[in-house]
């Protein structure tokens, strides 16, 4: 069963920058047929605007969208738009994400409501709209952490709101496998963006740019962006027989 890209029909949660905003211009370039691209605040409208206009250069077509999707009724939103623009969603990708480097000591009842909001609910609620949304044969994949494969301190937050997700696509592959629809999460290491750097001290930084097995490798001894895409660009296509997994791409950083 061959599975390409070509003429297909994208939607990426956080699509406007970092991992988002790389894979919105690789699945066009890569033959797509258009690509939704979702944010969340005011502050990504711009890099939104400008990942639009790049997927449109290497030729497909796209809109951006903006909203909060630990509501709902803006998932549903976001997938009854796209498919009302361009006829169909076959591949749904969420790598919307909130990070929070904190001991358990210090984290108010808000921090957590938040880290739970964005990390988890969001995520389940676009599960559940992209289940519904998605052409049969779709592909569904979420971003999670290779957190969830560590022994640490200071991320219960970050990576306890994040392992629930692993739970969901287990269960969405079993629910969603007999229309052909593979259901996959994925959790990169520490990568190369403003994400891990606002969190982490200098120590930590240098910690984390060494500890993966295959760092020497790495341009910045970190996840490399462009190391993810081609990944996740693959279980959008010809890796369909993979489902229900949750697969840490990190260069050795944990395993499970």
């Amino acid at each position: 069963m061959k599975n390409t890209i070509d003429g297909k029909v994208v939607v990426i949660a956080g699509g406007a920058r970092n991992l988002g905003g790389l894979l919105a211009r690789d699945f066009a370039e890569n033959g797509a047929k258009a690509v939704a691209i979702h944010y969340h605040s005011d502050s990504a409208k711009k890099a939104a605007e400008e990942t639009l206009d790049a997927v449109k250069e290497r030729g497909a077509d796209g809109f951006i969208i903006q909203g909060d999707l630990s509501k709902p009724k803006e998932n549903a939103r976001l997938f009854s738009e796209t498919k009302g623009k361009f006829g169909s969603v076959n591949i749904a990708i969420n790598t919307a994400g909130m990070v929070l480097k904190k001991s358990i000591d210090d984290v108010t009842e808000a921090e957590y409501d938040k880290m739970f909001d964005v990390n988890s609910k969001a995520a389940f609620f676009f599960i559940k709209e992209a289940g519904k949304a998605l052409s049969d044969n779709g592909k569904l994949v979420s971003v999670v952490t290779s957190l969830l494969g560590a022994y640490t301190d200071s991320y219960s937050t970050y990576a306890g709101a994040k392992a629930p997700v692993e739970h969901f696509t287990r269960a969405a592959s079993k629910e969603l496998g007999a229309r052909g629809i593979s259901v996959t999460a994925v959790g990169p290491g520490p990568m190369d963006t403003s994400f891990f750097y606002g969190q982490e001290s200098k120590e930590a930084q240098e910690y984390h740019k060494s500890a993966a097995a295959l760092s020497n490798f790495s341009k910045t001894g970190l996840t490399d962006l462009e190391d993810i895409v081609p990944f996740i660009r693959f279980l959008a296509s010809d890796g369909w027989w993979i489902t229900g997994q949750t697969i840490l791409a990190n260069g050795g950083y944990t395993t499970k």
